[in-house]
This record gives structure tokens, sequence and C-alpha cells, in this order.
């Protein structure tokens, strides 16, 4: 609840006018509300202000899948349909990487341009540079073009694994938001197995790999309709508002107008309430005061740091980039016939995480995220020693490697997966949201090239066996580091969350 001390916080810090003059504006003396006011809303309205931005993880998935074959087909004397085919493993390795180089510039772009763009217009820029990228990929007459491809579509990833997250978090109703934003890792696995499922179909058509990059085109177009289409966040317009970007009563009504059109006519009664509230909790959360980014690595704004960059480091060194590049010698192994063919064994890889992804998407709102954190990490320790023992003394049992492997793609999909993106688009207060959020994601994606580069070196050092042993020791440390610093933060609003920080 908002005291009057509050309010005066509020009111001191919007100026209009002179430097020193108070404002005497409606929007500056919000009511107290003595209750919370329900969250109503349209399901269908929702839904829209869930799918256009998801769609920036949809396309970063199928570049994951495609990507796959793409490669074969472009090093091909006889689908190519180049004269450059002759590629060497460095070449084929900055095609498959190219997009994830891409990815840490648009997360370092994306700490300058978040918070003034806002969400919805970082997503239009992603998604027109999404459009670029593909373009140039599949109509690249040459080697460097189709480079030059790949690490623009990147920085559409980064832009956009930046902004997604953060607009359905900011959108979204409290007790429904665990379930979005974990969904969009659902659409992340659903890209990818539509890149498996595309790649496997055209990896032995004349010039396929141009149609594998191609198809990014109307998803690209899609997805800029869309964002075009839907409102701002009501919470970065407030966030404008409080920082005396334009008129705060225009602002704030603007913030009502695009409530309702996320939430639906449903929500045309209670939208005023829902914004005065956030506007009350923003100063019981002391988000009235001017932040430097200096303040990033200070007090609450830093155990936000602490929690959501930490998340996400270990959801990668806990070796996802990794256990999958055993994937096809394992179930070979085993003596499936379909290991035969590395595309087919990505789709039922990629079929398996999706199945898993969506029991996470539907009990994460019901559970919490500590529990599926704890529970997942937990079956991946035992998955990695699994992996471990087989490298090192069990080679002949080939069945314990296909039941880590299985066990460890499960229960990443149910942890790390989905809630490491979700915990980072809720934890980090509203005004450092837009910088800390691509922190974040920048660690990510800087994690996820380290882990992928160091492998083969350290394979070839010290074997698969030790790297698998190794990763279950560090999978344990993120144990210890869930069960003491990640909080629990299930149906609780942004700004429950952020008093929670203090």
């Amino acid at each position: 609840m908002a005291t009057n001390v509050e309010h005066q916080s509020l009111s001191s810090f919007v100026k209009i006018g002179g430097e020193n003059e108070e404002a005497q504006h409606p929007l500056l003396q919000p009511p107290t509300p003595t209750t919370p006011t329900p969250e109503t809303y349209s399901l269908l309205s929702c839904v829209f202000a869930f799918v256009f931005p998801a769609l920036g993880g949809l396309l970063y998935g199928y570049d994951i899948g495609a990507t796959s074959s793409a490669t074969i087909s472009i090093s091909s004397p006889t689908f190519s349909a180049t004269s450059w085919y002759h590629l060497s493993s460095v070449q084929v390795g900055l095609i498959s990487s190219g997009s994830l180089y891409g990815a840490l510039i648009g997360s370092a772009l994306a700490f300058t341009v978040a918070d003034f763009l806002g969400r919805r217009k970082e997503l239009i820029v992603a998604a027109i540079v999404y459009f670029v990228g593909a373009l140039l990929t599949a109509l690249s007459p040459n080697y460097l073009l189709l480079v030059f491809g790949r690490f623009i579509f990147g920085i559409g990833i980064g832009l956009a694994m930046n902004a997604a997250p953060m607009y359905i978090a900011e959108t979204a109703p409290s007790h429904i938001r665990g379930q979005l934003i974990s969904l969009k890792e659902f659409f992340i696995v659903i890209g990818m197995v539509i890149g498996y499922s595309i790649g496997s179909i055209l990896v032995n058509v004349l010039a396929g790999w141009r149609y594998m990059y191609g198809a990014s085109f109307p998803l690209a177009i899609v997805m800029v309709i869309g964002m075009w289409w839907l409102p701002a966040s009501p919470r970065w317009l407030l966030l404008c508002a409080i920082q005396g970007k334009g008129n705060p009563q225009d602002l704030r009504e603007y913030a009502i107008c695009c409530m309702c059109r996320l939430r639906g006519q449903a929500s045309s009664d209670t939208a005023p309430q829902q914004v005065d509230e956030i506007l009350a909790e923003l100063s019981v959360a002391g988000e009235l005061d001017n932040v430097s980014t200096a303040e990033l690595f200070k007090g609450k704004y830093l155990k936000a740091l602490i929690i959501g960059c930490g998340l996400v480091l270990f959801q990668q060194i806990t070796g996802q980039p990794s256990v999958l590049y055993y994937a096809a010698s394992i179930l070979q192994n085993a003596g499936f016939s379909a290991a035969a063919d590395a595309t087919r064994v990505s789709i039922l890889l990629g079929l398996f995480k999706l199945i898993t992804t969506g029991i996470a998407v539907l009990i994460v709102d019901k559970l919490g995220r500590r529990p599926l954190l704890l529970g997942g990490v937990s079956g991946m320790v035992i998955s990695l020693l699994l992996l471990g023992a087989y490298y090192t003394f069990l080679g002949d049992a080939p069945a314990v490697a296909v039941i880590g492997l299985l066990l460890y793609v499960g229960c990443y999909q149910l942890s790390f997966g989905p809630i490491g993106w979700l915990m980072i688009s809720e934890i980090f207060p509203l005004r450092m949201r837009g910088r800390g959020l691509s922190v974040a994601v920048l660690i990510n994606f800087g994690a996820n090239a380290l882990v992928t580069f160091a492998f083969s070196p350290l394979k070839d050092l010290i074997g698969a066996g030790a790297i698998f042993f190794m990763f279950g020791g560090v999978a344990v440390l993120s144990l210890v580091f869930i069960f003491y610093i990640i909080p629990e933060t299930k149906g609780l609003t942004l700004e429950e969350i952020e008093a929670k920080l203090l």
C-alpha cells in the first residue's frame, strides 16, 4: 500500500516546466488501493500479445535447426549449386556460429537501446533485422556475404531475445505470466523442430540451403506486422512518465488504453485501477529515484543481476550446448536405425524437447519456479554422471548413455530451458529491466559460445567422460546457487517481485 509520503516522492520526481518546479498533476497523486484490483482479461487478447513477440524466439530456434542441414547442403559438390562449396572446417564453423556472434552484438546494442526504444519498437527493429539477415544469407553470391548475412541475422536474435521476454512479462496477467514466458521457450523448440524438418527435406535439393534460410522471410514479415499492430507496454509508458519523457497524464491515459487493448474488453473497467496500482507499487519499490547505469551494481539491482546472470550462466556451463553434440553417436551405438541420419535424430530429440517443454509450461505457475529448477537440475546431475560413466567405464552398455541423454534433455527442458528466460524477464526492476536483461542475454550467448568452442579441445585433452563428470560437478554447484539465491516469484506482480529485492 502506497503512503502519502510515497505519493509525494513520485510528485517530487516528475517535473513539468522548470527544474525545481513541482508538478501538480493527477497522475502524480494516484489513489491508494485498499485491496489489489483483480486482473480481468480476455484470453484471446493475451494470446496476440504473446504470439507476435514469441515469433522472435521461433525464428531463433528455426535458425538453429535449419543451419544443421544448411551446412551440409552448402558443402555438397552435388547440391550446393555454388562454385565455392569446397569449404574448410573453419569456414563451415563460421557459418554455424555466425548468428551466435551477431547475437552477442545484438545483446550489447540492446543495453543502450532497450529503454530508449521501448520493448515494442525493439521487437519491430529485431524483425526487420531478421528479414534483412535472412535475405542476405539466402541470396548471397559468395561466401563472405553469406557469413555477413548470418551475422546480421544474429543481431536480430540478440535484440529479439532481449525484448520478447520483457514485453511478454510486462503485458501478461500475473498468474499466467510464467506459462506465457515459458511458452516462448516452447516456441524456440518448435522453431528447432521446424528447422530440422525442413532441413531434412531440402538437404538433397539443389541449392536447398537457400530455401532453408529463405523460409525465415515470411515469419519475419508477420512479426513486423504483428508488433506494429500491438500496443506499447503499459509499464514502459509509466516508466517514461516518471522519467518526465512526455506529458505524464497523457502517458497514463495511453497506458490505460494499451492495457485495455492487451487485456481485452473485459479489462475496460479495471484498467485505470491497475495502472494506478502499478504506479503505487513502483513508489513502494523505490523506482522513482533517478538511477544511473552504475546503480546496476548496487543494492537491489545487484541482487537481480546476480540472480539473472547466475541463472543463465549455469544454464550454459552445465553442458547444454555440448551434450547434444554426442546425441547421434549415442543413439547409433544403441542400435537405433534413425541414428544413421543425423537430421532424423535431431527431429526425434526436438520432438522430445517439445513434449517436456510443454509439460513445464503447464505446471510452472502451479508448482513454481524453484521446485522445477531444483528437481530438474537434480535430474541433470544424475544424467551427466550416467554419461560420464558410459564414456569412462561402461562403454559396453549404450542403454546407459541413451537414458542419460534423454534424462538430460527432459530435465533441462523442465528447468533451465524455460525458467532461465522466465526469471531474467521478471527479476529485474523496471528502471533497469532493459539494461539488466541485455546483460543477462549477453552472458547467455557468451557462455554458449565459450562452452561450444571449448568442448572439442577439452575432449581431446581430458576425454569425454571427464567432461561430463565436470559438467555434473558444475550442476551440483548450480543446485546450491538455486537453493540459496533464487527466490520464488510464482503469482507475484512484477512490482511485488521488485519489492522482495529490497
